[in-house]
């Protein structure tokens, strides 16, 4: 499970375990952790950047759950078709749990886009949400996954190419290994090279990752200086992007996936093809469609408008209490003013005011 990986002409080396940890005995592997990485922080970017792109992030939320599943499937089904060698024990019996362990390695980033687009198509036709803006966005975390993804690959000690001299040329036991059961060494001596770090191979993983941090850069950029021209455009320009590295880069491998026992690489011929179609669809798109699609903006729910005039609301008193009577509001009119002699009752109180006056009463 562990590997001495070193590169010798930058002075690093690596002791890599496979096995990130154990959760009651069964290993949990750094390909499957690192991929989970890239996944977590590819859907947080999107929910970050989606209304960006037209769309809403409560619907890039729903899509998740359909999405991710079918990659997953696309991804592990590409690489079984292409070697089904995996799907088989050392003994010839054909085993289930071999042909579906895509946590032990074995996902192929094709077969997961063939996926995600498929899913996609479906999901947007159901809910009724544009396609291609939900592809734009898409882009950017497929990106992500993949420059982060390949890193698992580094730990399995897979996806390199050939025999190089180059300073950064990656060396282990186990890559000279493989090379010489591959017959991919021509003498003893090159293979004792290899472990000497006189020679190594090319880490394509790392070509790749670096290639897909570049797409990335490349999109974020060309988004903030010019933004979007059509829905879609990005979608198509990760297509093209990815497609014409990939075919140049999987050309350096030495573990490549070969379509159908020929001698063609599968993931280069479909890098190619992919770029050539990005292309013809980026070109008829860009002179036939409306602009891109305004960022989506959640609309707050509507006040419900009340009438313009209306009674007051009866007050709901307690058993046996009577409501007091309501205020009136009418002007009343001036009374008419009256002698207070006439009253009589005025009067008499000032005739014993007097009285007591007279008689020595109190007086504040």
């Amino acid at each position: 499970m562990t590997n001495t990986v070193f590169f010798p002409g930058l002075g690093l080396e690596f002791e890599l375990n496979r096995v990130a940890f154990s959760v009651f005995g069964h290993n949990i592997y750094w390909y499957g952790v690192i991929i989970a990485a890239g996944f977590l922080l590819a859907v947080a970017y999107g929910l970050w950047r989606a209304p960006r792109f037209s769309m809403d992030p409560d619907v890039i939320t729903d899509a998740i759950f359909v999405v991710v599943p079918s990659a997953i499937i696309g991804a592990r089904a590409y690489y079984v078709i292409f070697n089904p060698a995996v799907c088989f024990t050392a003994d010839g019996s054909f085993s289930l749990l071999n042909a579906i362990a895509f946590w032990d390695g074995g996902l192929a980033i094709y077969g997961g886009v063939i996926g995600t687009i498929i899913s996609a198509v479906i999901f947007c036709k159901v809910r009724k949400v544009d396609f291609w803006s939900g592809m734009d966005i898409t882009a950017y975390g497929l990106l992500i996954g993949q420059m982060i993804g390949r890193w698992g690959n580094f730990v399995n000690v897979e996806c390199y190419g050939g025999v190089t001299t180059l300073p950064w040329r990656m060396c282990s036991e186990s890559i000279a290994n493989d090379l010489l059961r591959g017959g991919l060494l021509e003498s003893q001596q090159m293979y004792d090279s290899i472990l000497e770090g006189a020679l190594g191979v090319h880490p394509a993983f790392f070509y790749e990752s670096m290639w897909n941090l570049l797409g990335f850069v490349l999109l974020v950029l060309i988004v903030r200086k010019w933004g979007r021209k059509f829905n879609g455009q990005m979608f198509l320009s990760y297509v093209i992007w990815y497609g014409l590295g990939r075919a140049v880069i999987e050309g350096m491998r030495t573990d490549s996936l070969y379509f159908f026992g020929t001698g063609i690489r599968s993931s280069q011929m479909l890098g190619i093809v992919s770029a050539l179609v990005g292309i013809g669809l980026f070109v008829l798109r860009l002179k036939t469609t409306g602009p891109a699609s305004p960022p989506f903006v959640k609309v707050p729910n509507e006040e419900v408008p009340q009438p313009e005039e209306s009674a007051p609301a009866a007050e709901i008193l307690p058993e046996g209490e009577e409501a007091a009577p309501a205020a009136d509001t009418t002007v009343p009119e001036p009374e008419q003013s009256v002698p207070v002699a006439a009253s009589g009752e005025p009067a008499a109180l000032e005739e014993e005011q007097k009285e007591e006056k007279q008689d020595g009463g109190d007086a504040d």
